[in-house]
């Protein structure tokens, strides 16, 4: 259920505090999490929570959605002094996005399976918004051209997977963006 144009202000609000508790609580306790706690951290009724979310898979669609967008976004957003740079800066975004998803993504398979639309729908709408970005970086000779979006993203995706802390995962991240670059005198 997306936010319509003629939403109240308050009820906006609402929604938006129910998205902020949802997505805090789903990357902490995950699957515990009740629909009914959901409401009492946010402060609103029960009432409230199902006029926004009628149920708990509709919840998690929103939540997993607003990450698409926010990753769709970035591809239009971020800067950077040059196209490589500003593709990788919005492979760090999606690799924030990835790793945030993974407890959303787990709830929502428990309703759905993998081949839901709302997977690919959201794979497709972010192979779109970054394809200019690595088009660009390539042409700019950047980034090498042997690899495809959908190849760098599974291998962004596979590196959400790893457990750690920041100091942990930097230099990996860090390797593996310099993987992108062309190799010398290519």
């Amino acid at each position: 259920m997306s936010a319509s144009p003629t939403r109240r202000a308050d009820a906006q609000r609402n929604r938006e505090k129910i998205l902020a508790v949802a997505r805090e609580a789903f990357a902490g306790s995950g699957h515990d999490i009740s629909m009914a706690e959901i409401s009492r951290r946010a402060g609103v009724g029960m009432a409230t929570l199902y006029r926004n979310f009628a149920s708990r898979l509709e919840l998690l669609e929103a939540l997993y959605q607003d990450e698409v967008d926010a990753v769709c976004a970035a591809a239009e957003t971020i800067e950077g002094e040059t196209p490589g740079a500003v593709f990788t800066a919005w492979l760090h975004r999606f690799l924030v996005f990835t790793a945030g998803k993974r407890p959303i993504a787990a709830e929502l398979l428990t309703h759905v399976d993998g081949d839901d639309p709302v997977f690919g729908r959201s794979r497709a709408r972010v192979l779109a918004a970054g394809g200019g970005l690595l088009a660009a970086a390539q042409e700019a000779g950047e980034i090498r051209r042997d690899l495809a979006l959908e190849q760098i993203l599974d291998m962004i995706v596979a590196m959400g997977g790893i457990n750690g802390d920041t100091a942990y995962l930097d230099p990996i991240i860090r390797a593996v963006l310099d993987g992108l670059r062309p190799p010398a005198g290519a």
